[in-house]
């Protein structure tokens, strides 16, 4: 049994591809948070691609919190805070660029005996061409975009 005598355990998980300027706005938003003086209870994960791979670290977290590029027809740089059950009643529209892969960890979580809250921190991304740079607009907005993970880890 959990004591609630101890900061939940918090996992930030950063998902993208670098390769694509603004799809990796998750990695390099977790990149910046590992320059920082964190509490010990946050754990950060560079997932890239594929969430899914991180089963095991999402399930045993009390909270997670996902920074990914998200399609919500704003504009570029816009920030949102989004539920898994925001995602999942999108049926039919993308919103998450890795909403797949994000829904199968959690589905898969929840499968081996659940997780805890779960949280997207999502920006809205202009530029998805070869490059490993954030475009003008999101690495204006990726302080921003960082303080609103920090105000989610409590």
């Amino acid at each position: 049994m959990r004591s609630n005598s101890r900061p939940k355990r918090t996992l930030v998980v950063g998902v993208g591809n670098l390769l694509l300027k603004d799809e990796g706005v998750g990695i390099h938003a977790v990149r910046r948070l590992e320059q920082m003086q964190l509490p010990d209870h946050v754990q950060l994960i560079d997932a890239g691609t594929s969430a899914i791979d991180f089963i095991s670290d999402i399930q045993n977290a009390d909270k997670v919190i996902f920074v990914d590029a998200v399609k919500a027809g704003g504009e570029p740089g816009s920030i949102y805070r989004l539920t898994k059950e925001d995602i999942a009643a999108r049926t039919g529209s993308q919103l998450s660029l890795h909403e797949i892969g994000v829904l199968e960890a959690l589905n898969m979580a929840e499968c081996l005996g659940g997780c805890g809250e779960v949280v997207i921190i999502g920006i809205e991304p202009k530029e998805m061409t070869w490059g490993m740079e954030l475009s003008s607009e999101l690495e204006s907005k990726l302080p921003e975009l960082i303080e609103c993970v920090l105000t989610e880890i409590g």
